[in-house]
C-alpha cells in the first residue's frame, strides 16, 4: 500500500481558501478609486493568492503520477479510471453547471436557451469558477497516455518539470507569433508536469526538502508575483508597460509554477512540523475541497446579500473578512450536512470519505489514514 502524501492535504486547503478569497475580495474594483492605497492593496492581495490556479493543477499531477507510477494501465484499469472521473468529476460538474444556469435564470441575468446552456456546460461558462473544471477534464483525458509515455523514458521522468515549462512557453510563443489556437490545458503544462515530476520522484524529493530550499523558492515566488501583479495593475488601470510577451510569460510561470513549488515545500514542512491531530484536521477539510470549489459562489452571493459592503470606507475592511469567514464556515457545514445525511452526496461534491466526523471532533488517537 502506498504511503500517503500528507502535504497534499495542506495544499488542497491552501488552494481552497485562496480561491474563495479571490472571489470575496474582487469587489475592490468598483468600490475604490484607482489611485487609492486601498485599491492597490486589495489588487495585490486578490492577485497574490491567484497562485491557487497553479497549486490546483500541480495537485492533479502529483496525485495521479504518484498513484500510477508503478501501475500499468490495463483495459480494466482504464475502465476504472474513466468510471471514477465520470462519477466524481463530470457528474458533479454537470449538476452544478445546471444549478448555476438555474440561478442566473432566476435572477434574470440570462435568457433561457438550450443551446446556450449546452455551450456553457461544454466550455465551463455556467459560472466564473467552472472554467477550471473544463481545464482539469482535458488533463484527465490525457493523463493515462501521458503517464504511459513518460514511464517509458528515464530522461522524460528526470526532467519532466523542465519539459513542462519549455512546452508551455513554446505553445505560448506559437500563439502570440503565429496565432495558434491552442487547447486550454497547454497554458498550464508547467504546473501540471511539475506535479507529475513530484509524484514520480516524491520519496527522493521529500528527503531533500530543506528550509534553505524552501526560502529560495519563496524569494523566487515573491519576486515573480510582485512583478506580475505590478505589471497587471499598470496595464489594467494606469497605462500599458512596454514589456516583451516572452519576458512577461516567464514571470507568470515563475509566479504560478515557482509559487506552487514553494507551497509544496512549505506544506511538506508543515506535515512534519505540525502534530498528527493538525494534519488529520487538514485532511478532514481537504476532503471537501472540490465541494468548496463548486459551492462557494452560491454561498458567497447569499452572504454578500445579507451582509453587503455598503461603501469604500471602514465598512469594506470589516465586511470583507467577515464575508470570507462566514462563506468558508457555511460551505464546510453545508457539505458536511449533505455528506452526513443526503444519499449519493458524491454526485454533488465529488469523491468523499465513507464516513466523516466534524473537524472539531477529531481526536489525536485516531489514525491519519
Amino acid at each position: 500500500m502506498k504511503k500517503e502524501i500528507l502535504s497534499v492535504y495542506y495544499l488542497r486547503v491552501f488552494a481552497m481558501l485562496f480561491v474563495v478569497f479571490v472571489h470575496t475580495t474582487a469587489q475592490y474594483r468598483h468600490l475604490f478609486t484607482v489611485d487609492s492605497i486601498q485599491h492597490q492593496f486589495y489588487h495585490f492581495m486578490n492577485n497574490f493568492v491567484r497562485v491557487e490556479v497553479g497549486i490546483f493543477i500541480m495537485l492533479v499531477g502529483i496525485v495521479f503520477f504518484y498513484i500510477y507510477r508503478n501501475k500499468s494501465f490495463t483495459s480494466k484499469e482504464l475502465y476504472q479510471y474513466g468510471k471514477k472521473r465520470v462519477i466524481f468529476i463530470l457528474v458533479p460538474y454537470i449538476v452544478w453547471s445546471l444549478i448555476y444556469e438555474a440561478e442566473q435564470l432566476f435572477l434574470g441575468t440570462r435568457v433561457f436557451s438550450i443551446s446556450n446552456i449546452w455551450e456553457n456546460i461544454l466550455t465551463g461558462g455556467s459560472k466564473y469558477q467552472l472554467h477550471f473544471i473544463y481545464l482539469v477534464v482535458q488533463f484527465y483525458l490525457l493523463l493515462p497516455f501521458m503517464i504511459m509515455i513518460v514511464k517509458r523514458s528515464h530522461l522524460l521522468k528526470k526532467y519532466l518539470w523542465l519539459i513542462g515549462i519549455i512546452l508551455e512557453f513554446f505553445f505560448f510563443m506559437m500563439r502570440m507569433n503565429y496565432g495558434w489556437d491552442n487547447f486550454r490545458f497547454v497554458n498550464s503544462l508547467g504546473a501540471f508536469l511539475l506535479g507529475g515530476w513530484i509524484g514520480l520522484h516524491y520519496d527522493e524529493i521529500k528527503a531533500k526538502v530543506t528550509n534553505k530550499k524552501m526560502w529560495t523558492f519563496a524569494v523566487l515566488f515573491l519576486a515573480c508575483s510582485i512583478s506580475v501583479i505590478y505589471i497587471r495593475y499598470q496595464n489594467s488601470f494606469i497605462e500599458q508597460i512596454a514589456i516583451p510577451d516572452s519576458v512577461y510569460k516567464l514571470l507568470v510561470m515563475g509566479f504560478y509554477v515557482g509559487g506552487s513549488f514553494f507551497f509544496f515545500y512549505m506544506s511538506e514542512r508543515f506535515s512534519t512540523a505540525f502534530s498528527e491531530t493538525t494534519t488529520k484536521r487538514f485532511k478532514n477539510v481537504a476532503s471537501y475541497s472540490f465541494g468548496f470549489y463548486l459551492l462557494h459562489p452560491l454561498v458567497l452571493y447569499q452572504v454578500m446579500n445579507f451582509l453587503p459592503t455598503r461603501g469604500p470606507g471602514l465598512s469594506f475592511h470589516i465586511m470583507i473578512p467577515l464575508q470570507y469567514a462566514i462563506t468558508v464556515i457555511l460551505c464546510y457545514l453545508i457539505i458536511l450536512f449533505v455528506h452526513s445525511y443526503v444519499p449519493f452526496a458524491n454526485f454533488l461534491f465529488g469523491k468523499l470519505p465513507q464516513k466523516q466526523k466534524p473537524v472539531w471532533k477529531i481526536k489525536t488517537k485516531e489514525p491519519v489514514s
